[in-house]
């Protein structure tokens, strides 16, 4: 595992982390797509199958279980806490996001590296990925509103998968043959869909222009990388 792959990992779980912490502390998720936060949890519930036949190392058994249980614990908090779910705004959360399960599946099952049932599900799990953020992104500009943390949470994501960039580069000029269509053109598609919302959600937040975390946010969306799984 090289550097960049560990504090890409580092800062995802420090985007769930925070999270979290707003859920948990505050007792509140608002400005938190529900939509989203069950996308995510599909994505890693269908991309860490493996975890109960393939054992890769300790590490990565244990941030499949920390992201499988985390996604799920936030959705729980939303949908059944009784306190945290009088905050969440159903009546601004309406993206249909079960429309587009059906077409990242379909995706899955005529484009992917081999057809096995983990494998499509794995892919399925990436072309997802990409698209799951969309929810949140229409909530926040609906509401117009967003707190430190939610800003934070957002740019973390961001930041994940821009350090992913790096160990992709990385691998690429030090592993022989390491090419993966399937997640760098899945990352591609994530870039052109923030591209369009990048500034109106930068704007939302808090000294966005101090840290021009607009220019940052161009960097860090290029691409999606491989993520936990397939010792990637």
């Amino acid at each position: 595992m090289n550097i960049f792959r560990l504090a890409g990992d580092m800062t995802h779980l420090a985007s769930v982390l925070v999270l979290l912490l707003k859920i948990h502390t505050i007792k509140s998720c608002a400005g938190i797509s529900l939509k989203t936060q069950e996308l995510y949890a599909i994505v890693f519930a269908s991309r860490y199958l493996d975890i109960f036949t393939d054992f890769i190392s300790l590490y990565n058994t244990l941030m499949k279980l920390i992201f499988l249980g985390s996604s799920f614990s936030i959705v729980w908090y939303m949908r059944s806490h009784n306190v945290v779910r009088r905050s969440y705004d159903k009546a601004q959360d309406t993206f249909r996001h079960y429309f587009i399960l059906l077409p990242c599946l379909l995706l899955a099952l005529f484009i992917h590296e081999k057809f096995t049932f983990k494998e499509v599900m794995w892919t399925f799990s990436l072309y997802l990925e990409a698209v799951a953020i969309l929810p949140q992104l229409v909530l926040l500009q609906r509401t117009r509103n967003i707190d430190n943390l939610t800003g934070q949470y957002v740019f973390l994501l961001g930041a994940y998968r821009g350090l992913y960039i790096l160990n992709w580069v990385y691998r690429y000029l030090t592993e022989p043959h390491y090419v993966h269509w399937i997640p760098w053109i899945s990352g591609i598609v994530q870039t052109l869909l923030e591209e369009q919302q990048k500034a109106p959600v930068a704007s939302l937040i808090p000294h966005a222009k101090d840290c021009n975390y607009l220019n940052f946010c161009g960097i860090l969306f290029l691409m999606n990388a491989h993520p936990i799984s397939h010792n990637t």
